[in-house]
C-alpha cells in the first residue's frame, strides 16, 4: 500500500453520509454507503494511480429541487501502475477526464453523480476498441479564461442569464423535426467558434459545421426519436451552467453511423453530464461527458470483452 493511503481513504470517507447514493459508469453503476463508494471506486483507484492528483476546472454550487448542489469536472492525474477495472497498467502518466455532482447536507455528501471518460484512457493506453473518432482526440482544456473556478457570490442576473440561455438551447434541440438540422436553429445559441469537447470515442470540434459533422449529425441519425429524460441537477452560476441526468436521454437505436456502428433497433438511455461557458449573449464552451461503455453495452456491444477479443489489451 502507498504511503499515506489508508489516511487518503479515510478523508474521503468522511465526505460520504453512511446512506450516501453514489451513481457511477459502467462497470461500477450504483453503490450505497461511504464504505462501499471507498471500497469499491476510491481504493482501487488509490492503489491503480498511487500518486494521484485532483485538478479542477471547473466547480460551481446551487440549488435544485430544494437540495444544495456542487458541479465539479477536471481530470485526475498521475502514474498508472496497477490494474483498474480492468484496463492494464502502462507505468506511465494518464489523466482521467470527470465529471462530478454532489448534493449535500450541513456536513457530507448524500447523492452523487460521477462520470468518468474511460474510453479515453483506453485511448491513453492504445486500447482502441472502437472505429475512428470524427472528432479531435487527446487532452481536453479548461475554460479558456481559467475563470472556472467560482468561490465568491456571482451577479444573480448573469447566473440567470446563463440558466435561461441553456434552456433555450435545450428547448431548441427538442424541436428537431427529422428533417433537418436546422429545424433545432442552434446557431441562434452558439459563437461561431464554440469549442465542443466531447467523449473519446465521438472527439472534440469546433463551430456549427465541425460540430454537425463530428457529432449532430451522426447522433441524430442513429436515435432521431431521442427525448429527454431523468435530470437529477441542473444549476449555475455565473457564466457556468451543468446539468446531468440518470438517464439524460431515452432513444432508439434506428440508424447507423454511431460510432461507426449499425442500427439495432434496440431502445436505450444515456447517462449524460454537461457542462456550459457562456460568453455575453452566447455559449461559447461546452464539456460533455456520455457513459458510453454503458451504451454501447446496451446497443450488443461489450467494449471490454472486444478488447479481449482483439487482443486489445495492452
Amino acid at each position: 500500500m502507498h504511503p499515506g493511503s489508508a489516511a487518503r481513504e479515510r478523508a474521503v470517507a468522511a465526505l460520504y453520509s453512511a446512506d450516501c447514493a453514489w451513481y457511477g459508469p459502467k462497470p461500477l453503476d450504483g453503490l450505497q454507503g461511504a464504505e462501499a463508494i471507498t471500497a469499491s471506486f476510491w481504493r482501487p483507484l488509490f492503489e491503480a494511480i498511487p500518486d494521484i492528483e485532483r485538478r479542477e476546472d471547473i466547480s460551481l454550487a446551487g440549488a435544485w429541487n430544494a437540495g444544495l448542489w456542487t458541479a465539479v469536472t477536471g481530470h485526475y492525474q498521475g502514474r498508472f501502475v496497477a490494474p483498474w477495472l480492468g484496463l492494464p497498467p502502462n507505468g506511465r502518466l494518464v489523466r482521467l477526464r470527470f465529471g462530478e455532482f454532489s448534493r449535500l447536507d450541513a456536513s457530507c455528501i448524500v447523492e452523487q453523480y460521477t462520470l468518468i471518460d474511460l474510453p479515453d484512457l483506453m485511448w491513453q493506453l492504445g486500447c482502441w476498441p472502437f472505429a475512428p473518432m470524427l472528432g479531435s482526440a487527446g487532452s481536453v482544456p479548461g475554460p479558456r479564461e481559467h475563470d472556472g473556478l467560482i468561490c465568491g457570490p456571482q451577479d444573480p442576473d448573469e447566473t440567470r442569464r446563463s440558466l435561461q440561455l441553456v434552456e433555450a438551447m435545450i428547448a431548441g434541440l427538442m424541436r428537431y423535426d427529422r428533417q433537418g438540422l436546422d429545424s433545432m436553429d442552434q446557431a441562434s445559441f452558439w459563437t461561431p467558434r464554440f469549442s465542443w469537447y466531447g467523449p473519446a470515442g465521438i472527439g472534440s470540434c469546433r463551430g456549427q459545421d465541425d460540430y454537425r459533422r463530428v457529432h449532430q449529425k451522426p447522433f441524430l441519425t442513429a436515435f432521431p426519436d431521442r427525448k429527454g429524460g431523468d435530470h437529477r441537477c441542473r444549476i449555475a452560476e455565473g457564466r457556468y451552467v451543468a446539468s446531468t441526468g440518470w438517464p439524460s436521454i431515452r432513444a432508439t437505436h434506428l440508424g447507423g453511423g454511431f460510432m461507426g456502428l449499425p442500427p439495432t433497433g434496440r431502445p436505450i438511455t444515456m447517462r449524460v453530464m454537461d457542462f456550459w461557458k457562456r460568453s455575453d449573449s452566447l455559449l461559447d464552451e461546452n464539456w460533455v461527458f456520455i457513459d458510453l461503455v454503458d451504451l454501447l453495452g446496451q446497443m450488443g456491444v461489450d467494449v471490454f470483452q472486444r478488447l479481449d477479443d482483439a487482443g486489445a489489451r495492452c
